[in-house]
């Protein structure tokens, strides 16, 4: 349990460093951004406690708002995938599964993981860039921020779930 935590904590801080260092500060095409740090909400187990995924997604997004200077977007966007997340990960999961099973791309397999996936960041980027646009006044660049930032993150996590199996 205390190797669990002190894992998760490790990569909480090194999301947020990355998210404020690196990631924060590209914007491909004035509208793609990479918003790597869903993957730490994508990869909660089955059998994580429901309360537990939503503090620690609260305080993911609070401390990304701290650093992107976005008061209150990400915490509350997060919070909200938190909320949905371990009842849309059991659609994708076998019936059989072990309680303790981390969605994944080995685990569920490329297609259900990459609807899985998809569906999670789309989600996510819509609620994201509808709080911070917070009108419809230009729809289209509030499409394209969506569209472009869906794209890359889901790229982005694509890899790393590519890179993990490789090792």
């Amino acid at each position: 349990m205390t190797a669990d935590l002190l894992k998760r904590g490790l990569v909480f801080v090194l999301f947020v460093l990355a998210q404020a260092i690196v990631l924060g500060r590209i914007h491909l095409f004035h509208c793609a951004t990479p918003l790597l740090y869903i993957y730490f909400v994508l990869g909660f187990e089955q059998n994580q406690p429901k309360w537990a995924i939503l503090l620690w997604s609260f305080f993911l997004g609070l401390f990304i708002d701290i650093f992107a200077n976005t008061p209150g977007v990400a915490a509350a966007s997060l919070t909200f995938i938190a909320t949905i997340q371990p009842y849309f990960v059991q659609l994708f999961l076998p019936r059989d599964s072990a309680d303790n099973l981390k969605p994944s791309l080995t685990t569920l397999g490329p297609s259900k993981y990459s609807i899985y996936m998809i569906t999670l960041v789309l989600l996510y980027c819509i609620l994201f860039y509808s709080l911070e646009f917070f009108n419809f006044f230009n729809w289209l660049q509030w499409a394209m921020c969506i569209v472009g930032s869906t794209v890359i993150t889901v790229l982005i996590i694509y890899s790393f779930e590519i890179f993990k199996n490789k090792q």
